[in-house]
């Protein structure tokens, strides 16, 4: 940077302080050459740096650190910051560039966060889980079926950065659609975390449909007449995966509320009408998830009840049968005793009689059985 845009930067930034600044971002400013054009990543986690004015985006000449100088010193317009699973030490210019506050700054490098929202000082910090649906072939006990990320969005009164943790949640095609509407990506930085906000919900929407899909499939199993049983792991692995759906979705109500009905100096207020609108898509996956919930209950408890109900049945039929082999079991246990004087011992026609004896007692108890369904 040349003497005068040292001047410059040192005015923007107020006083012997902001020289100290400066000084310290020539040792160590962001090196992000903002003329690549295409929106593969710029350098080990930087995906994307561009800036906007009045909507549209405008050419990009130097680095990060002039493209935000031009902007502050022009007092319009923002610059959008796209950054993928950054370190420490790959954030921490930025960080100190955009004077982010230390403990936002450690949740976006660290992730595993729930959706919050934080105000520090002029700066509004946003969580937002991302899901995606993992096709399969056959729902099995351990199949993957829901794939949770992170987004993570810095937003000031000129600028915009998105942290994403994840392989999957792609902000290119978003910030592609935003550009293609000038007019609503000039109301700001707050224009891109409606974008975010309402692309993210409609991925839970998504989600849920796939997921609903599934569902249907294991219901109909269930209840199918083919006598088929279906491993109650399959259900319960559904459990699991909507349980994991429904921790991206239900924390994010509070935020979302907060960004619709309470004045934040970073959120412009035409935006804030957008943001109930999130909300209500919000509250449909949320109800969905819930009946989803609530359903796989009933289907868990109809499995159960139907493997109690064929249980049952087998033993019922274990009873019958062992009640008709007690009749001959019990008459040959009699002859078998070796006694000279037995009912016919000696007749010619003692054996056949006891046989057939055993045969129609053995048929009675069999038509009995039947009738009763038991067999």
């Amino acid at each position: 940077m040349s003497m005068a845009g040292n001047l410059r930067k040192v005015t923007s930034l107020g006083g012997v302080g902001g020289l100290r600044k400066v000084a310290r971002l020539a040792r160590r400013r962001p090196r992000v050459d903002l003329s690549h054009p295409a929106r593969s990543p710029l350098g080990s986690s930087v995906v994307n740096c561009v800036t906007y004015r009045d909507g549209v985006r405008t050419a990009a000449r130097g680095d990060l650190v002039d493209a935000v100088e031009s902007v502050r010193k022009k007092g319009e317009g923002f610059v959008w910051l796209g950054l993928h699973e950054p370190t420490d030490r790959e954030f921490a210019g930025i960080a100190e560039l955009f004077d982010l506050h230390p403990l936002a700054v450690e949740d976006a490098v660290e992730a595993h966060q729930r959706p919050k929202l934080e105000r520090y000082d002029e700066t509004l910090f946003a969580v937002f889980k991302t899901v995606c649906y993992v096709e399969h072939e056959e729902l099995t006990a351990t199949s993957e079926v829901v794939n949770t990320g992170e987004i993570m969005v810095f937003v000031g009164k000129d600028f915009v950065i998105t942290v994403r943790h994840g392989r999957h949640g792609s902000l290119g095609p978003l910030r592609e659609e935003l550009e293609s509407d000038p007019h609503q990506l000039a109301k700001g930085p707050s224009a891109v975390l409606h974008a975010i906000a309402d692309h993210v919900v409609d991925d839970y929407l998504t989600v849920t449909d796939s997921v609903h899909a599934d569902i249907d499939q294991v219901e109909t199993e269930v209840f199918a007449e083919t006598g088929a049983r279906v491993d109650p792991g399959r259900i319960y692995q559904l459990k699991r995966e909507l349980l994991e759906l429904k921790r991206a979705v239900v924390p994010l109500s509070r935020p979302l509320e907060d960004l619709a009905t309470r004045p934040i100096r970073a959120v412009d207020p035409e935006i804030q009408a957008y943001f109930r609108d999130v909300s209500d898509h919000l509250l449909r996956a949320k109800e969905q998830i819930a009946a989803f919930d609530e359903l796989l209950n009933s289907i868990l408890q109809a499995h159960l009840a139907q493997v109690t109900v064929a249980q049952n049945e087998d033993m019922r039929k274990i009873t019958a049968w062992a009640a008709i082999i007690a009749v001959p079991t019990m008459v040959c246990g009699v002859y078998g005793m070796n006694f000279d004087h037995m009912p016919e011992l000696h007749w010619r026609y003692g054996y056949g009689m006891v046989i057939g004896v055993i045969s129609v007692a053995c048929l009675t108890l069999y038509r009995g059985f039947r009738r009763s369904g038991w067999l």
